[in-house]
C-alpha cells in the first residue's frame, strides 16, 4: 500500500459532528496537525468526507 501525507488546513470549529469526528479518527486534532498512513478504501473514504479540511500529499 501506498503511504500518504494528511495535514489539517482549516479547522473543525462550526462543521458537523460527524466531520470533527472523522478528523479525530485521522488522528488530526489541531490546525496543521500532520499524518503519515497507510492509504487503504477506508482512510481514503474518510478522506474523500472531511477534504476541504485537509491536505493531502502522496509519498514515494
Amino acid at each position: 500500500m501506498a503511504k500518504i501525507r494528511i495535514t489539517q488546513i482549516k479547522s473543525g470549529i462550526d462543521r458537523s459532528e460527524r466531520q470533527k469526528q472523522t478528523l479525530i479518527a485521522l488522528g488530526l486534532k489541531k490546525l496543521h496537525a500532520t499524518k503519515e498512513v497507510e492509504a487503504t478504501p477506508q482512510i481514503l473514504g474518510m478522506i474523500n468526507k472531511v477534504n476541504h479540511l485537509v491536505k493531502v500529499e502522496e509519498l514515494s
